[in-house]
């Protein structure tokens, strides 16, 4: 990296730094499905890394990851084009600028469209998804879909608060940006870099980081849920706090999960809130609810934008073994649901086998069950979100 050196010794130094870290990644990738944290902890070490750096780095790793035989095919040819292709696929943000100002120089500027950015790289568009996930997902080798799931994923929150005030004050003093969604007033994205974790919103509870995706699922629902409901896998609890403030006072919400470590992060987040209609069980549920929501493990297919490592460590037998998951878990929680009561489920998932045909088959093998509405999967590029599923069924009275 001689030239680039010459010219800009920073951004040189960090492009050998660069490479060093995705040297170090790049054995991971198709074995660890928690590689995120690897690569937190890889920049953890580094106590020579400012915030700035480390911003830096995760979103280039990130973008690598995200393109990743684009810039394997890059380095085979020279460090220095794996190095300026993912500087020209990074998103431009404050921590990238310099960098990507050193060496994309003479460049054009990034389109937004993965066809338009292989046509500069020469490379293949349908090599950033896996060849066998076209079955599952055929919208997703083609666009709008595939330029969603590789732009960088949005910084969504969820309002937990009627005044919505003190949150805009509070970001307006940061010269934090936001916008709300369309016709959905409580999910604000966020347009700045910024650290949610760090204002007094979050510390009182006012505000959720929460893809706007997710909380669509509930807004799926043709009337607010109301009475007893169980959210029978509800890990750290986004959708428990959601559905707890739909729900309101005079109902409350029982959440489960096999593991206890998200139930203790779910009881902090609700204590931050305040939100008190929630019991969290620490033995399997029994008894009958008004709804069970079942937000199923599932391969997180839907969330290739935000956790592209996915893309590379997910199979088919990823998706079968999830899938019989899921079956199970149905079969498990739809006896609890009430004559006339509401059993939804989701998934993050775009494959079709973790979707439509899981609930084809609880519904011919449980006719007590109908959907309340057609099943609805919501696309990356339908309101720049990850992708889920989502299903509302009744049971008969």
């Amino acid at each position: 990296m001689t030239d680039p050196e010459h010219r800009s010794p920073p951004a040189a130094s960090q492009g050998r730094v660069f490479l060093s870290l995705f040297s170090a990644l790049r054995p991971h990738v198709a074995t660890d499905r928690n590689l995120p944290s690897r690569l937190q902890q890889l920049l953890a070490r580094e106590k020579r890394f400012g915030s700035r750096d480390r911003r830096l780095y995760r979103e280039l790793l990130y973008t690598a990851l995200r393109h990743l035989p684009w810039i394997d095919a890059r380095l085979a040819l020279s460090p220095d084009d794996a190095v300026r292709a993912a500087a020209w696929l990074a998103s431009d943000t404050p921590a990238t600028q310099a960098f990507r100002a050193h060496w994309t120089a003479g460049w054009p500027d990034t389109p937004s469209a993965v066809a338009d950015k292989a046509r500069h790289l020469g490379a293949d568009p349908a090599a950033l998804i896996p060849s066998w996930f076209a079955g599952h997902c055929p919208a997703a080798l083609t666009p709008p879909v595939l330029d969603a799931l590789h732009a960088r994923a949005p910084l969504w929150i969820r309002l937990q608060t009627d005044d919505p005030a003190p949150v805009l004050a509070e970001f307006a003093a940061r010269n934090w940006s936001v916008r709300p969604a369309p016709g959905f007033p409580s999910a604000l994205e966020v347009l700045t870099e910024a650290d949610l974790t760090t204002t007094d919103a979050y510390a009182r509870g006012l505000i959720e980081i929460q893809d706007l995706g997710s909380q669509l699922l509930l807004g799926q629902l043709t009337s607010p849920p109301a009475g007893h409901w169980l959210d029978a896998c509800a890990g750290a609890g986004g959708k428990t706090l959601q559905l707890a403030r739909l729900i309101g006072t005079s109902g409350r919400v029982d959440a489960h999960d096999i593991r206890a470590s998200a139930l203790d992060e779910l009881g902090s987040r609700a204590a931050r809130a305040r939100i008190a209609n929630i019991r969290i069980l620490s033995s399997p549920p029994a008894g009958i609810y008004d709804g069970v929501l079942i937000d199923a493990p599932c391969s997180g297919t839907g969330t290739w934008r935000r956790a592209p490592h996915l893309k590379w460590c997910t199979t088919p037998e990823t998706i079968a073994g999830a899938a019989a998951l899921q079956r199970d878990l149905l079969r498990r929680y739809a006896p609890l649901v009430r004559p006339g009561g509401l059993l939804v489920y989701a998934t993050c998932s775009l494959s079709h086998h973790e979707n439509d045909d899981i609930i084809s088959a609880f519904l011919a093998s449980h006719p007590g069950f109908a959907l309340a509405a057609p099943a609805r999967t919501l696309l990356p590029s339908d309101y720049n979100t990850d992708g889920y599923f989502v299903a509302v069924l009744t049971s008969a009275r």
